[in-house]
């Protein structure tokens, strides 16, 4: 019986505001791949990224036009070579993955060695806005383990000892989202290291980050618009000392796997993280995050609705997906 695909775009309101260096959003835009197959159903989802240049409409254009391919049996190996790198091919290689788990009754997590996925524990996200106001999210977050703190503004030092003096039991990972300058890097490493961050995201734009291979990392250092694919990977050892592996960046779960066995090969840390999707799309990656060093799988957390069913979510722990939802 031959496979049939379809494409559908959807939103989904975000609790409040999300705020980056570069920019807020209400509502998280997704494409749903969907491929059907002798009864059976594999789903995908991706989230379209302006960083990247893409948009609703070219990603929704890239999957359409390898529909006659994805008809005519395409498998994940062929993707890679069909399609670059981006949330274009992730929804189509994590509906092809799904896909297989309901076609063979093996799942997914069986299929890449992973016995008995455990639940996670998940970093949470605060939005990038004054000193006062992050330290507000803080306070209300204190319980939580692990937060992750965007920055990327004139004035990050009063944003971190703001975060770290409102959640003291709780570890901090920063994300500048390429915010910070050569000018001021030095500086805020130094005090993010006083104030016991425990790693800090991208603190440069990707391709202008050499300065990081001269100055100390008193915290870790961690690559995410630097790095999308394994390739990326030899040209930032010295530079990074750990890896966000997203499947939106790498075109989905199959080149992340192979992304995540060549970092751990050259020595870098692993974090496995999201855009602000749904369940759909958290899911595989919580599988891939399986043994990370950081796992920031927050987005539905930041829904004020998700998917049904959906991953779920204790507290900062989230379980692996039920084979409803995905794998």
């Amino acid at each position: 019986m031959a496979r049939v695909i379809s494409v559908e775009a959807e939103r989904f309101p975000i609790a409040g505001t999300f705020t980056i260096s570069r920019g807020s959003k209400t509502e998280a835009e997704v494409i749903t791949v969907t491929i059907g197959e002798n009864g059976h159903a594999g789903r995908g989802e991706c989230v379209p990224y302006k960083r990247y240049g893409e948009t609703m409409e070219g990603v929704r254009a890239a999957i359409e036009a390898m529909r006659g391919q994805i008809i005519g049996g395409i498998g994940r190996a062929a993707l890679l070579a069909a399609m670059p790198a981006g949330a274009a091919r992730n929804a189509v290689d994590c509906a092809l993955w799904d896909l297989e788990a309901k076609l063979s009754g093996r799942p997914v997590a069986d299929a890449i060695g992973v016995v008995s996925p455990t639940a996670l524990e998940t970093a949470y996200t605060l939005s990038l806005a004054e000193p006062e106001a992050m330290a507000a999210q803080a306070r209300a977050n204190a319980s939580r383990p692990l937060l992750k703190v965007k920055i990327g503004g004139d004035d990050d030092t009063a944003r971190i000892r703001a975060v770290t003096e409102a959640a003291p039991q709780s570890r901090i990972i920063l994300d500048a989202n390429e915010g910070w300058t050569d000018d001021n890097i030095v500086e805020n490493l130094f005090f993010a290291a006083q104030h016991g961050i425990a790693l800090i995201e991208q603190p440069l734009p990707a391709g202008r980050d050499g300065i990081l291979r001269e100055i100390a990392h008193p915290v870790p250092i961690c690559a995410d618009e630097s790095v999308h694919e394994a390739k990326n990977l030899e040209a930032l050892v010295g530079l990074y000392d750990a890896v966000n592996i997203k499947l939106d960046k790498s075109g989905g779960l199959t080149e992340a796997l192979m992304l995540r066995d060549r970092a751990r090969e050259l020595g870098f840390g692993i974090m496995v993280g999201c855009m602000v999707g749904t369940s759909l799309a958290m899911a595989p990656a919580v599988l891939l995050a399986q043994g990370a060093d950081f796992v920031d799988l927050d987005g539905p957390l930041l829904l004020a609705r998700d998917r049904e069913p959906g991953l779920v979510y204790q507290g900062s722990l989230v379980s692996p997906p039920e084979r409803a939802l995905w794998g």
